[in-house]
């Protein structure tokens, strides 16, 4: 069987309020206002410095590298204190996954959130020991929609053939960069409307996953 790559964050966890939560306490602690939940899922999916630069951007303030990682290092250090209180597992996502490895179906998983994070989430849900190679947003010097994290995790599978899921425009893109099959999940935190998505297939709930992954083999 071949192998398939998952994104982490709204693809199989719903993460968002988890990172909400851990923004605005490192905002809190230097008296800043709040963001709603609906403002920080809109500045997710480009990895951490990315959503911290966005943050910076709705304050009004300048790029400053300084600021930069400070806020950041605050901001991770709340998240790798407490990151999967607020967070769930996508219905039918363990149970798909879990499925395809019966099947034969090699697992891998590529996502922006660094990836001691990602293995700490996983590690809480009992799902890390579903996945046979994991390529975090620190993992290597490029960042989805770059190509070379995906690609990096569809070689430690060592399969032929390999397909990605994911849920936003940056995965989509990525996937379209890496050449491979692309199953799109319409749940998560995409903001384009899905035709303007590249796409093979789309689902959106995970009990329809294992049957359109062997779709698009065909």
């Amino acid at each position: 069987m071949p192998g398939v790559v998952f994104d982490l964050d709204g693809t199989l966890v719903h993460s968002a309020p988890d990172i909400h939560a851990a923004v605005n306490k490192a905002l809190a602690e230097e008296g800043g206002a709040p963001f709603t939940l609906a403002e920080i899922t809109g500045f997710i999916g480009n990895g951490v410095p990315v959503l911290i630069q966005r943050v910076l951007a709705a304050r009004g303030e300048a790029p400053d590298a300084h600021r930069q990682a400070e806020l950041q290092g605050r901001f991770m250090a709340h998240y790798e204190a407490d990151p999967a209180t607020l967070t769930s597992v996508y219905p039918g996502a363990e149970a798909a996954i879990r499925h395809l490895r019966a099947e034969g179906w090699r697992i891998g998983l590529c996502t922006n959130k660094p990836v001691g994070a990602s293995r700490q989430i996983l590690s809480l849900f009992g799902l890390l020991e579903l996945f046979d190679a994991i390529i975090g947003g620190d993992s290597l010097p490029q960042r989805k929609p770059d190509p070379a994290p995906l690609r990096a995790t569809a070689a430690a599978l060592n399969e032929e053939v390999v397909l990605y899921v994911g849920d936003s425009e940056v995965d989509a893109a990525t996937a379209e960069a890496a050449g491979l099959r692309f199953a799109l999940f319409t749940e998560g935190y995409r903001h384009a409307p899905v035709h303007d998505l590249p796409h093979h297939g789309l689902f959106s709930h995970h009990d329809e996953l294992p049957d359109l992954l062997k779709r698009l083999l065909a």
